[in-house]
């Protein structure tokens, strides 16, 4: 396998990655909501015994909801380091005059014009 299809491949498996994130960010906003639905009509002022435990439910959920967030954030960062890898690694074979001169087609900028 050449190096131009082994970045290909790992692009493809990237962007599956991606994909999947999605998914699961998707699937987690809907059960976000069927929670919030039913905290909203079950979960009443007089559900709790004392104070300390109306404030410390919340919050443990919360927790979860941050530890979710964190972990897709970890690994949306080691996504984007190895894309960084593989984007250098094609600029650099592309400035040897190396065969990825074409991966990306000619009309890929990453420079925005406009300005």
């Amino acid at each position: 396998m050449s190096r131009e299809q082994a970045y290909l491949h790992i692009l493809d498996a990237a962007s599956k990655v991606q994909w999947n994130v999605a998914m699961i960010l998707e699937a987690k906003a809907l059960e976000a909501e069927k929670v919030r639905n039913w905290v909203l009509n079950q979960v009443h002022h007089a559900s709790f015994d004392e104070d300390e435990k109306r404030l410390s439910e919340p919050l443990d959920i919360h927790e979860q909801v941050v530890e979710v967030l964190e972990g897709l954030t970890k690994l949306q960062n080691g996504l984007c380091s190895n894309l960084k890898t593989v984007l250098a690694s094609a600029e650099e074979e592309e400035v040897k005059g190396g065969s990825l001169g074409g991966l990306f087609g000619d009309g890929f900028d990453l420079e925005d014009t406009d300005k």
